[in-house]
């Protein structure tokens, strides 16, 4: 019984599965309310299968980077799990969770599509990073080579993010702080690139229309159950976190404001 749970962007989810397959995701109600919601929609889920938490092996978890609560709301969680009932902890890149979005089986359990996309073959998701930034990473559609894993543990994360049309997203950028004319700058060649995630919610006029591409808003936001494809195979070559060591990938401090004493 594996647990994913994804709290990096504004609206957090959850999802239950058994082994490789899904049983169900939901999403919490509204923006921003991981802590309050989270632990009432697990238990709702896992009493809508006959399940109780002492049921649970795996937890597999977005570790960032995004929202420092929703990030600190999930680890806690997990170091709770492991602490309680010895759960294992996998962990997945959050923008790498938004890319698995456009991938032929995440489009197809999306039931309001209506429209047929052509999806570029160079992807930016990107989360607001607050100061005029982003959190953001690059990737690359390719076709899928032996199922191996190349790379030391650091360089490899264990896991392949699967893309249209049976292809892979390759990162070919690390996740980091841009702003919208780095990002173009740097990543758009003679063919547009898309942008999915979050952080477009407030900044898609910032991009340039001529170099890049928005793409529908169904795949803005990351989904617990691509925190469970993407940590399941993580989880199958035995690549789980260190409980004590574990925490949130944020790649900057969160901004702390001093009251002035009276």
């Amino acid at each position: 019984m594996i647990l994913a749970v994804e709290t990096s962007s504004r609206i957090g989810s959850a999802a239950l599965a058994l082994g490789p397959r899904l049983l169900e995701e939901r999403r919490f109600s509204t923006p921003m309310q991981h802590s309050s919601e989270l632990i009432p929609l697990i238990n709702g889920l896992l009493r809508g299968h006959g399940y109780a938490p002492a049921d649970i092996g795996q937890i597999h978890i977005g570790i960032g980077p995004g929202s420092f609560t929703g990030l600190r709301v999930a680890v806690t969680l997990a170091k709770t799990m492991h602490l309680a009932n010895g759960v294992q902890i996998a962990t997945v890149d959050s923008l790498d969770v938004v890319a698995a979005n456009l991938s032929d089986t995440a489009m197809e359990q999306i039931e309001t599509l209506d429209e047929r996309i052509t999806i570029p073959e160079r992807i930016v998701p990107l989360f607001d990073a607050k100061r005029g930034q982003f959190y953001a990473s690059v990737y690359q559609r390719v076709l899928p080579g032996p199922d191996v894993f190349q790379g030391d543990d650091e360089e490899d994360p264990g896991y392949r993010i699967p893309g249209p049309n049976n292809s892979l997203w390759q990162k070919i950028a690390p996740d980091s702080l841009m702003t919208a004319q780095e990002i173009v700058g740097r990543f758009a060649g003679s063919e547009r690139i898309g942008l999915l995630g979050d952080g477009l919610l407030y900044h898609r006029d910032e991009f340039d229309p001529s170099r890049t591409v928005v793409l529908p808003q169904w795949s803005w936001g990351p989904r617990a159950a691509n925190v469970h494809r993407l940590g399941y195979q993580k989880a199958l070559r035995g690549r789980f976190a260190d409980p004590l060591a574990l925490t949130p990938f944020y790649l900057r401090g969160p901004e702390v404001t001093l009251r002035k004493k009276p």
